[in-house]
């Protein structure tokens, strides 16, 4: 899919990490934007995204790079400054972390949100802004138990009722809301996506986030692998590549889509527990994979499927990758980027950025 861009200048916020470094691709190979990538590359491993958008067909005259903080209100007008698109990737993106750290979790989530909307108001452009939320703002949403498949037909729309439930929860809501809100009473073109579980190449994933990548990299490495919980929660996952086509369909359609909040997920067809993937696994990778149970950590859903009907009444979008065709994309990335996997040869003392960093951002 291509659209026209004439004139298209795209902010992405959060733009080093797994979903904007991949957005960020698509428009420099599907488009003529000029693209800016804002991050302030406090995830693990981001800078080789950098280096690798770097490399791709276009980025030499289109590609601009600021390593900066959303809580930095004058940094984040500066960018916004001039940008006809603006998507708002940049998180907190861990409960656990927002459970032990709650008011850095609200400062950047709440907080970075709200320097990123009063700059594109002031900005006076009224461009077009699509923020990432989260399906945790629904809440637990019931239990899993080995019948929880069945269950989980039971799709979530975006009429259920919030229900915050955890710090990350109630950062990622009150945000959520603020950028509904900016669209009724100021009239900037907003849109939220709800997600689900996204997964696929570039993804970094931990215990804490993005856990089909954990689940496979553990795996790959022999590693065990803990389950918090009985291991039937069930979640439906969306890869990456459809959830950028998800991205190009809203600023296609952004005379229908803006104001609008969306649930995007991989639906009822893509669902699956934490079991079910393990053995999905064992399959796949045709070896054996270790894992324990741990107690169910504070703030988890059971259950969360996706009613992505809405999004496709208003775009006709729709995903079309498999979760097992998701699990292939993993584990294809990894085989051909093991080296990115090997442990660190020196730690970086916190506050300092590698040269190599400084220049991959230069």
């Amino acid at each position: 899919m291509s659209f026209p861009s004439k004139g298209r200048s795209v902010l992405i916020l959060g733009g080093a990490g797994f979903i904007g470094s991949n957005w960020a691709d698509y428009l420099l190979t599907k488009t003529d934007a000029d693209i800016h990538i804002f991050d302030n590359l406090s995830r693990g491993k981001v800078e080789h995204n950098l280096k690798w958008l770097k490399s791709r067909p276009g980025a030499a005259s289109r590609l601009n790079v600021s390593v900066a903080d959303i809580r930095d209100a004058r940094a984040v007008a500066k960018a916004v400054y001039g940008a006809t698109e603006i998507y708002h990737f940049a998180a907190q993106v861990a409960v656990t972390t927002s459970l032990a750290d709650p008011r850095h979790d609200f400062e950047v989530n709440a907080g970075g949100t709200l320097n990123i909307l009063e700059a594109a108001r002031q900005s006076g452009n009224r461009p077009f802004l699509l923020f990432t939320s989260t399906n945790k703002v629904y809440g637990k949403l019931g239990a899993a138990d080995a019948g929880g498949l069945l269950v989980a037909r039971r799709v979530t729309a975006e009429s259920q009722p919030l229900d915050f439930y955890s710090p990350y929860g109630c950062s990622k809501g009150t945000a959520d809301q603020y950028v509904r809100d900016y669209a009724r009473i100021f009239r900037i073109p907003t849109v939220v996506f709800r997600m689900s579980c996204i997964a696929g190449p570039r993804q970094f994933g931990n215990e804490d986030q993005g856990w089909i990548a954990h689940f496979v990299y553990s795996a790959l490495q022999r590693r065990s692998i803990s389950i918090y919980g009985n291991g039937h929660q069930v979640r439906d996952v969306l890869a990456v590549r459809d959830l950028v086509r998800a991205f190009a369909a809203a600023y296609e359609n952004h005379k229908t889509t803006a104001g609008q909040v969306y649930n995007i997920g991989g639906g009822a067809e893509n669902t699956i527990s934490l079991l079910e993937l393990i053995k999905t696994m064992e399959a796949v990778l045709r070896m054996p994979v270790r894992y324990r149970f741990r107690p169910a950590r504070p703030g988890d859903q059971p259950i969360y499927v996706t009613d992505f009907s809405k999004f496709h009444q208003h775009t006709q979008w729709a995903p079309q990758r498999s979760l097992l065709q998701t699990v292939h994309d993993i584990w294809r990335w990894y085989e051909e980027n093991q080296s990115l996997f090997l442990p660190a040869p020196f730690s970086v003392p916190a506050g300092k950025l590698p040269e190599a960093v400084r220049e991959i951002a230069s």
